[in-house]
C-alpha cells in the first residue's frame, strides 16, 4: 500500500539541493523533528485504534534517530540547528485538514502518509545524487524508511476508515499535494 504522488519534483531541485547542501541537512534535522512529535501526536490523539500506540511509539523513537544522525552530520560540517522557520509545503498540507472528527482523523493520517511520501522522493533523489559514498547509503537508507512509515500512515487510514472514503480522500489530497509542490519556489530544503 503506497501513496501515488500526482507530480514528480522538479529537476531543478537535486542540483540546488545539492549544491546548499548544508542547507538541506539543516531543514532535514527541522522534518526528523518534527516527523518524531507527530508519530507522539498520533499516539495521543488516536490510542484506541489497535496497534497505533506501540506502531507511534517505535515511529517517534525511528524518526528520533533519523534526527540524531542528521544532527551529527551537521556537527561534523560545523552547522548549528537554529530556530526552525517553518515549512511552508507542511503548512500547506495542514490547511486541508478537517476539523470534525471523524474526518479530521482520516485527513491527518493521510497528510502524514503524503508527506513521508515526497519525503521518500527527495531522499532517494538526494542519494542518487551524492557523490559521497558515505552520505549515498544514508539517504538511501533514509528513503527506504519513509517510503515504509507513508505505507504505515496509510495502513491506519485503512484500518479506522472505510477503504472508498481513504481513497477518495486520498485523491483528492494527492491532486492539492500537486499543485502545491509545483507552486511553491524550488528551495534547499527536503520540501
Amino acid at each position: 500500500m503506497n501513496v501515488r504522488l500526482h507530480a514528480a519534483t522538479d529537476a531543478r531541485w537535486l542540483p540546488q539541493a545539492l549544491a546548499h547542501f548544508d542547507d538541506v541537512l539543516i531543514d532535514h534535522a527541522h522534518c526528523e523533528k518534527k516527523a518524531a512529535a507527530n508519530a507522539l501526536s498520533m499516539l495521543q490523539a488516536y490510542p484506541e485504534i489497535p496497534g497505533l500506540p506501540i506502531a507511534m511509539a517505535r515511529l517517534a523513537h525511528e524518526e528520533s534517530d533519523h534526527l540524531a544522525r542528521v544532527l551529527r552530520l551537521m556537527e561534523g560540517r560545523g552547522l548549528a540547528l537554529g530556530r526552525d522557520s517553518g515549512d511552508p509545503y507542511a503548512q500547506g498540507l495542514q490547511e486541508l485538514i478537517r476539523k470534525t472528527q471523524p474526518e479530521r482523523r482520516l485527513d491527518r493520517f493521510l497528510v502524514a502518509a503524503l508527506i513521508e511520501a515526497r519525503s521518500c522522493e527527495r531522499l532517494a533523489l538526494l542519494a542518487g545524487g551524492l557523490t559521497d559514498p558515505p552520505l549515498r547509503k544514508l539517504y538511501t537508507e533514509l528513503a527506504q524508511s519513509e517510503d515504509g512509515h507513508q505505507a504505515l500512515f496509510l495502513q491506519f487510514a485503512h484500518a479506522a476508515h472505510p477503504a472508498d472514503a481513504v481513497e477518495e480522500r486520498l485523491t483528492w489530497m494527492s491532486e492539492r499535494e500537486a499543485a502545491l509542490i509545483q507552486r511553491l519556489p524550488i528551495r534547499p530544503a527536503i520540501h
